[in-house]
């Protein structure tokens, strides 16, 4: 249900609007990740800090769902985008031969 509360309101946002930060869902990280894990059994696969001081991360599942959520320094985390058919890319192939 999430999924498509979020979904459609990225197009609306799309569709309507340039900023697509006004019609974010945001809430607490901990209730994402048990919505999340509970209903899509989605986990945390990655992470990286933004240099404003934000935390992205990706959630993502055996299926291939996958969710990033972004966590603000004040600690409200908003979620940026998500789908379906994630796959983990080697390591060594993303990042091109040695030389």
């Amino acid at each position: 249900m999430l999924r498509k509360v979020i979904l459609a309101g990225v197009l609306a946002t799309t569709m309507m609007t340039s900023s697509a930060m006004a019609q974010m869902v945001c809430s607490e990280r901990a209730k994402f990740l048990k919505h999340l894990g509970e209903g899509y059994s989605e986990a945390p696969v990655s992470m990286g800090l933004a240099s404003n001081g934000s935390v992205l991360e990706v959630l993502a599942s055996q299926k291939g769902t996958w969710t990033i959520i972004l966590t603000m320094p004040n600690g409200t985390s908003c979620v940026v985008a998500s789908g379906e058919a994630w796959e983990i890319v080697d390591q060594k192939l993303a990042l091109g031969p040695k030389t």
